[in-house]
């Protein structure tokens, strides 16, 4: 896909949503911000410099009312949709498997896995309609849609769901020039992984402090998957900290 693009990135108020958003913002693209906090979202609109090529709505994309509000916004903004980054996402308290509540189940599935369908679902309507036909969707999947830490089984159930969202995205999407992707991403730096720096468990029990990458590097490799034409994709790329311990034994 060549040329400026119309992009959507869910969870923009911080971290890797905020890297990526400013990163297409910086090529020239136009921007739909999204999250639950107006005021981050606001920070990342100030900090990308391009009010004119920017639309911030903030919408929780557990909530089909909200995310339907959401793309009608930026339908009425920019009249098509390129690119989705599904990045929304949340965890759990890292409890063991029993004493996790339905509640806590319930919250992470509802944005991990129903906001990405939600969301995907809306930007397919978007893309098969508009002219010319076509677009892109890249799902954060992370390293856990892979390995799971310990303790984290809402979290890790969900990305590995996130896997199959976008299978059978790549898939049903084919026929509508609508492509799909999935990135999986170990250890950015951003405000959620600053406990790496402290030591985090490991499977043998142990606590260990853990490498981080520079999360512009995140961004960078999305752009990459966002830049191809749609007649090639990226269906899985895996960016992460170097000598952080997933391959091997650590």
């Amino acid at each position: 896909m060549t040329g400026p693009k119309i992009v959507l990135v869910t969870g923009a108020g911080s971290g890797i949503g905020r890297a990526v958003a400013l990163a297409f913002l910086a090529q020239g693209d136009k921007v739909i911000l999204t999250g639950r906090r107006a005021g981050a979202l606001a920070e990342t609109a100030d900090l990308g410099g391009a009010p004119e090529r920017t639309l911030v709505h903030p919408a929780d994309v557990a909530d089909p009312d909200q995310v339907a509000g959401l793309f009608a916004a930026a339908d009425a903004r920019f009249g098509r949709l390129d690119v989705l980054f599904n990045n929304a996402g949340r965890g759990s308290l890292p409890v063991p498997f029993e004493d996790i509540s339905l509640a806590d189940w319930r919250a992470v599935v509802d944005v991990n896995l129903t906001g990405a369908f939600l969301c995907a679902q809306h930007a397919v309507r978007r893309m098969k309609s508009q002219r010319p036909m076509g677009g892109r969707i890249i799902n954060n999947g992370s390293i856990s849609a892979h390995a799971p830490r310990p303790n984290s089984t809402p979290y890790t159930a969900t990305k590995h769901a996130i896997t199959g969202l976008t299978k059978s995205l790549a898939l049903d999407g084919r026929a509508f020039d609508i492509t799909c992707g999935q990135i999986d991403i170990g250890n950015a730096e951003t405000p959620l992984t600053a406990r790496m720096s402290q030591g985090v468990p490991q499977a043998d029990g142990r606590l260990a402090v853990e490498p981080v990458m520079d999360v512009e590097d995140v961004a960078r490799a999305v752009l990459y998957m966002a830049g191809l034409p749609l007649t090639a994709n990226v269906p899985f790329l895996t960016v992460m900290a170097t000598k952080m311990p997933y391959i091997g034994r650590g």
